[in-house]
C-alpha cells in the first residue's frame, strides 16, 4: 500500500516541482540547472509524502498542500547540496550520483542551495497549492522558518560540526537529531496538518508526537544503514560517519539497542495516532517505512 501512496505522491509533488526550475534570463541557465540537478535527480520524497498524508490524515484538500510539499523537498534538498560540500561533511556521492559541487563547481553548488531555501517560501507564497486563508499561510511560513533555520536544521548541523571526535551521551546526542533530522520532518507532518484548514489543538499536539517520534527513527536509521548497508544501496557514501568519527546510536548503544530503540519510536509513532481514523493509515504506514528501508 504505502509503495502505490509513495509513487502517487512522488509524481504529484514532481510535477509541482518542474514548474520551478524555468530561469528568467539565459545568463541564469546554469544556475537553474544546477538547482534542479540538486532537487529532480532521484531521492524518496519522505518528507513531501508526510505533508500530504498530515493533511489527509485531517481529511482535507491535497490540492492546498501542493506547496508546503514543494517547501519541504527544496530545502531538504538545499541542506543536502551544503552538507556534502568540502566543509561541512565533504561528500561526492548523493543519491548514486556526483554531488551538486562535483557535477558542476563550488561556487555554483553554494549559489544552488542559496535559491533553493529561497525558492521554498516563494513556494509556499504562491495563491495555487497553498491555503487561501492568509493568516493560516503566515503559520506556514513561521513553522518552516524556524524549522530550517538555526532553531531546527541549521542549528543542529552546527552541533553535528561542534562534535566530531566527541563522545555525546543519548541525550546530547537525540537533541543534535531532534534538529538537524527531525525539525524539518516535524515541519513536514505539521505543514500538512495545517495546510488541511481543520487542525485543531488536540489533533495538532498529536501528530507532533507523532512527527517527533519518526524524526528521530529516522536518523536512528539512518546511522543503522551507514554501518549495515553499502554505497550503491544506499546513493551515498557508507561509513562515513565512522570514518570522520561522528557519533552515532550504533556506536553509542550498540547495533542491537540501536535497532530496538528504532521500533520503540515506531510504536511511539502508532499510539499517537490511536485517535485517528483510517484516513491517518499513510502516517502509519510511513513510520513502518523509515524504520524498514534499506537506503
Amino acid at each position: 500500500m504505502i509503495e502505490s501512496y509513495q509513487k502517487d505522491c512522488q509524481r504529484r509533488v514532481d510535477s509541482a516541482l518542474e514548474t520551478l526550475f524555468m530561469p528568467p534570463r539565459a545568463e541564469l541557465e546554469r544556475l537553474f540547472r544546477a538547482m534542479r540537478y540538486s532537487v529532480m535527480n532521484g531521492g524518496k520524497r519522505v518528507r513531501p509524502l508526510l505533508v500530504y498524508a498530515g493533511c489527509q490524515a485531517l481529511q482535507g484538500d491535497l490540492g492546498q498542500a501542493d506547496g508546503a510539499a514543494c517547501a519541504v523537498e527544496l530545502i531538504h534538498a538545499y541542506s543536502l547540496v551544503h552538507d556534502d560540500l568540502p566543509a561541512m561533511d565533504d561528500d561526492d556521492l548523493r543519491r548514486g550520483q556526483p554531488t551538486t559541487h562535483k557535477a558542476f563547481d563550488e561556487a555554483c553548488a553554494i549559489l544552488a542551495g542559496d535559491a533553493l531555501q529561497a525558492l521554498a517560501f516563494e513556494a509556499l507564497s504562491q495563491p495555487s497549492g497553498n491555503p487561501a486563508d492568509p493568516t493560516l499561510r503566515l503559520e506556514m511560513f513561521a513553522q518552516l522558518a524556524r524549522a530550517a533555520g538555526a532553531a531546527g536544521m541549521v542549528g543542529g548541523q552546527a552541533i553535528d560540526l561542534e562534535s566530531v571526535g566527541r563522545r555525546l551521551d543519548q541525550q546530547a546526542l537525540e537533541t543534535m537529531h531532534r534538529h538537524k533530522t527531525g525539525a524539518l520532518i516535524e515541519a513536514s507532518v505539521r505543514l500538512g496538518a495545517l495546510a488541511s484548514g481543520k487542525a485543531d489543538a488536540l489533533r495538532l499536539e498529536a501528530l507532533q508526537t507523532y512527527a517527533r517520534a519518526i524524526g528521530l527513527a529516522f536518523q536512528v536509521q539512518d546511522d543503522i544503514l551507514d554501518v549495515e548497508s553499502d554505497t550503491t544501496t544506499l546513493g551515498k557514501t557508507q561509513g562515513k560517519d565512522q570514518a570522520h568519527d561522528k557519533p552515532t546510536y550504533p556506536a553509542l548503544l550498540g547495533l542491537p539497542a540501536a535497532k530496538a530503540y528504532a521500533l520503540e519510536l515506531r510504536d511511539q509513532a502508532h499510539a499517537a495516532l490511536a485517535g485517528f481514523g483510517e484516513a491517518a493509515e499513510p502516517l502509519r504506514q510511513l513510520a513502518n517505512f523509515i524504520v524498514e528501508r534499506r537506503s
